[in-house]
């Protein structure tokens, strides 16, 4: 059975806009190089999907890490959940009704990590009772709102981990208490 983690980057004050908080440092790259290397697939809502699908062509002013990233991105399946695409790029399937139901069948099907991208899908599926894990990246910037990791009531979460990724990298991971 897979593990349903949701994991993004975010501010000290809990958003977040990829776009305000810009790059990892090369150490927090890295980590984050390895581990899609690691996961099973992705599941993204329709935001994310947009955001992420950036990893889809490659761009002339990326440097090796970048092209690596881009790489292990694009051999995981993904699985984007929206009612308003109509398709979606390569190794991608589009979940358009009742994610629920196919969501726990992924679960049931495919053994690893699979990570859930994207703060409304993550409460959707954080109130469905299938979010395994949660990792909360944070960065030393605080932004002051935007998008907040939690878009609903936080869970009850239990912590079982704390990870320093980089000099501007921690790692909290929780687990539904």
């Amino acid at each position: 059975m897979a593990k349903l983690v949701y994991a993004l980057n975010q501010s000290l004050d809990g958003y977040v806009d990829h776009m305000k908080l810009g790059p990892p440092a090369p150490a927090g790259f890295r980590h984050f190089i390895e581990l899609v290397r690691g996961l099973t697939g992705v599941i993204y809502g329709r935001r994310m999907y947009e955001i992420m699908s950036y990893w889809e062509e490659d761009r002339p002013d990326w440097d090796a890490e970048d092209r690596d990233f881009a790489v292990a991105w694009r051999k995981l399946p993904k699985w984007v959940v929206s009612r308003s695409l109509k398709s979606s790029g390569p190794n991608a399937t589009l979940v358009a009704d009742d994610f629920e139901k196919a969501i726990r069948k992924l679960k049931a099907e495919l053994a690893g990590e699979i990570q859930v991208g994207g703060p409304v899908l993550a409460q959707g599926l954080t109130e469905a009772g299938l979010i395994d894990e949660y990792q909360l990246y944070f960065r030393p910037v605080v932004l002051g709102g935007g998008q907040p990791f939690f878009v609903g009531p936080r869970p009850p979460l239990h912590l079982v981990a704390t990870d320093l990724i980089a000099d501007d990298l921690i790692r909290l991971t929780y687990v539904p208490a």
